[in-house]
């Protein structure tokens, strides 16, 4: 039997993007596996509420996995909730079944925050932050 490849260390620290951030704690080849989007499988049709008071306050914690279904980072979520949205990332996600991977699309140094476009579908009420002067809205 194969032995499953150790996912890279990350750490959770304060951004200056927004918030916490994740960070690379030690290189990170590009296509590598990061860490899976975890959080509690929801049902489109029963999120909608708990999506809107997250956007009041400031934060996208639910990721659609696919028409019927999304993950709610907030709940049983683990540290990849913190990576933060970038126009221009270093990172990409992959949904596989209704899993869903954070991976490297470039090589990633130690120290470099981790960052992905989140692809966001909606009212887009929350500026971004990934550099000044961005005009995005997520």
């Amino acid at each position: 039997m194969t032995r499953p490849a150790s996912l890279p260390r990350i750490i959770r620290r304060r951004s200056k993007l927004h918030g916490f951030g994740v960070f690379a704690a030690e290189p990170i080849n590009k296509n590598t596996r990061i860490i899976d989007y975890a959080g509690e499988l929801v049902r489109n049709d029963q999120v909608g509420r708990r999506e809107e008071q997250y956007l009041r306050e400031g934060c996208i914690w639910v990721f659609r996995v696919n028409r019927r279904w999304s993950r709610d980072a907030a709940v049983r979520g683990n540290v990849a909730r913190f990576i933060n949205h970038a126009c221009r990332p270093n990172c990409w996600f992959e949904v596989v079944d209704t899993t869903i991977w954070i991976r490297a699309s470039r090589f990633i140094a130690a120290g470099e925050e981790l960052t992905y476009d989140y692809a966001t579908v909606g009212d887009h009420t929350i500026p971004c932050r990934c550099r000044p002067g961005c005009t995005t809205r997520l």
